[in-house]
C-alpha cells in the first residue's frame, strides 16, 4: 500500500502533467493559428507524450492499492510574441516539472518508499530528455534570429518528428 503523503505528491503531479498536455495543446494551436503546422505537430505530440506521464502516475497509484483523486485543470496561457518565445516558456515549463519530479524523489527517499523511488528513476531520465529537446529548438530558433526562411525549414524539420 502507498504511504497516504505519497499518494497525494503523485495525485498532485497526475495533475501538472496533464497540465503539461493542456499547455502543449495551447502551444500547438498558437503555432497551428500561425501557419506553422510543424511546429503545431511536435507540440501536439508533446502534449500527448505529457498525458501518457499522467497515466502512467495514475496507474501506478491503482497498483500500489491507492486512489487517484483527479482536480481541476488551469487554464494555460494561449498566446505568445513569436515561435521562441513559445519555446523559451516550453523550456522553463520542463525544467519546472523536473524540480516537481525531484521533490517526489525526495519524498520517496524520506518515506523509505523504495517502490516509488525505483518508479520515478524513469521520469528522472525522461525529464533529461524533456529539457534537451526544448531547449535544442530554443537554440535553433535564435540562431534562425529572423530569418523567414530559417524559421520555414525548421517547421519542416519539427514537422517530422515521430517519423524519424
Amino acid at each position: 500500500m502507498i504511504a497516504t503523503k505519497m499518494q497525494t505528491a503523485i495525485n498532485k503531479q497526475i495533475n501538472a502533467e496533464f497540465y503539461s498536455g493542456y499547455l502543449y495543446l495551447a502551444m500547438a494551436a498558437y503555432f497551428r493559428n500561425q501557419g506553422l503546422d510543424g511546429f503545431g505537430h511536435w507540440m501536439e505530440l508533446q502534449a500527448q507524450e505529457e498525458i501518457s506521464h499522467g497515466m502512467k502516475m495514475y496507474r501506478y497509484i491503482h497498483e500500489r492499492g491507492g486512489r487517484v483523486v483527479l482536480a481541476g485543470i488551469d487554464t494555460p496561457q494561449e498566446q505568445w510574441e513569436s515561435p521562441l518565445a513559445v519555446f523559451k516558456a516550453a523550456y522553463a515549463h520542463e525544467q519546472k516539472v523536473t524540480a516537481m519530479i525531484y521533490d517526489l524523489v525526495e519524498l520517496a527517499q524520506e518515506l523509505k518508499d523504495h517502490a516509488t523511488f525505483n518508479f520515478l528513476q524513469w521520469f528522472v531520465h525522461e525529464q533529461v530528455e524533456e529539457e534537451a529537446s526544448a531547449d535544442e529548438v530554443v537554440t535553433k530558433l535564435e540562431m534562425v534570429g529572423a530569418s523567414k526562411h530559417g524559421l520555414f525549414m525548421l517547421d519542416r524539420q519539427l514537422g517530422s518528428r515521430g517519423s524519424e
